[in-house]
């Protein structure tokens, strides 16, 4: 299915202040509720968030031909199950409803009043439910930095990296909507290699700075998804904080992988952008050696420019930015992940969630967890209130964002957040 880029001469006649993650040419899919507005999708120009709910309604999004209640469901797994088709199809009519020149909405007052809401005002929510959850480990780089520290820059990188995209199975219920906070986990670690394990609360909770995709329906049960067509089965993408306790993670997770180190929190961002509005933003990837295998092959620019970063918000109100990364940094792309995860005849469902696993790029100041930043502690972050950080401590606030920017346009996600509460004990 053709992607169209967006037209960077469109405007709108909402206000959109400069340097918004939000023109007219992202048009982003959420949950969201207000006072007196029960959850229910809408959509983000600037600082305005659009109640798809009540333009569908009012018979406005009627010639996209997705049935009302569609854009009535609390969550946005009825409209994926429309598909790529017809989410397009209500995308553009939300263009044209909201560009400068178009008089349906913005000269109805009452109608605009009622559809209009400040993003002030809004709380978000999860945008889809999330059935199932794979997590990949796509960055060459993160792949590497952990061979290092664990083994050896020798042998770096296990035997299978280079062939396949090594992913695992996470846990979809803990998957938490940006400002949930969550309580510092405990579990088994050992505080020395010789040393029996204790319990406790963990020692080295991380985060993981990664991105994440969620899909249409994918093909029955028994049949593949090759790269030339995964992308019809991709909606969007999200920012994803797949949070992590290392120390409890080193203990358990030989032989079988994360169990209680990885299942206790994840955070995803809540507008997810979809391709056609990160079309301009496309990038070569990385050339594979050795040559992958004939199903993971691909043409065409699979990978993204999309710029991202973390920052640590500590207690007493300082924000300091700790990473500076790239999506453009993954070596597995997303239809390679895609492609591989149905390889073996597994079924994708709309709503599935597929993160790329931790994003590092070639210098220090690009990896994106704190085990990387830190080399294992090795090395503290200094922040901007002159505090040290080799783990995220409780009170601090981890803040991610992501966006893209060419040519004047500027394609974003906002912003993912969450604040580490003490253990319960």
């Amino acid at each position: 299915m053709p992607m169209y880029p967006a037209d960077p001469s469109l405007s709108s006649w909402l206000p959109i202040p400069g340097g918004s993650d939000f023109p007219i040419q992202n048009i982003p899919f959420g949950i969201f509720s207000a006072p007196g507005r029960p959850m229910r999708p809408g959509t983000r120009v600037g600082d305005t968030v659009v109640d798809l709910f009540v333009l569908a309604e009012s018979d406005l999004l009627t010639s996209t031909g997705i049935p009302r209640v569609v854009l009535m469901e609390t969550k946005l797994n009825r409209l994926l199950k429309e598909g790529a088709v017809s989410v397009r199809a209500l995308r553009q009519r939300l263009i044209e409803l909201l560009s400068e020149g178009n008089a349906e909405l913005r000269d109805n007052d009452a109608l605009r009043q009622k559809a209009l809401v400040p993003a002030s005002e809004v709380t978000m929510h999860v945008a889809a439910h999330i059935g199932d959850y794979t997590d990949f480990y796509s960055s060459r780089q993160h792949a590497y930095n952990v061979g290092c520290m664990f083994r050896d820059p020798a042998n770096a990188l296990l035997p299978n990296w280079l062939h396949l995209p090594v992913g695992y199975h996470g846990r979809a219920s803990s998957i938490l909507a940006t400002e949930v906070n969550f309580h510092r986990p405990c579990g088994q670690f050992k505080t020395a290699p010789d040393a029996p394990p204790v319990f406790g609360p963990t020692r080295q909770l991380d985060f993981e700075l990664e991105m994440g995709f969620l899909t249409y329906d994918g093909k029955p049960i028994g049949q593949r998804i090759a790269t030339a067509e995964a992308e019809d089965h991709i909606f969007g993408l999200a920012l994803f904080n797949d949070w992590s306790a290392r120390d409890i993670q080193a203990w358990e997770y030989v032989p079988l992988g994360p169990f209680l180190g990885k299942n206790f929190a994840s955070s995803i961002s809540p507008w997810v952008v979809t391709l056609d509005a990160l079309e301009p933003f496309r990038v070569p990837g990385p050339v594979q050696d050795p040559t992958v295998l004939p199903y993971l092959q691909y043409t065409g620019n699979k990978h993204f420019d999309i710029r991202l970063e973390v920052a640590i918000l500590t207690a007493s109100g300082s924000e300091t930015i700790i990473s500076h990364s790239n999506f453009k940094h993954l070596y597995w792309n997303m239809a390679q992940q895609l492609a591989h995860h149905t390889v073996n005849g597994c079924n994708v469902r709309a709503g599935d969630l597929m993160a790329s696993g931790t994003i590092s790029g070639d210098a220090p100041e690009s990896y994106g967890s704190m085990l990387e930043l830190a080399w294992k502690g090795t090395k503290p972050v200094k922040l901007n209130d002159g505090s040290e950080r080799t783990f995220i401590q409780d009170g601090d606030t981890v803040i991610m964002r992501g966006y893209c920017e060419k040519d004047g346009l500027r394609i974003g996600f906002g912003e993912v957040r969450a604040t580490v509460l003490p253990a319960i004990v």
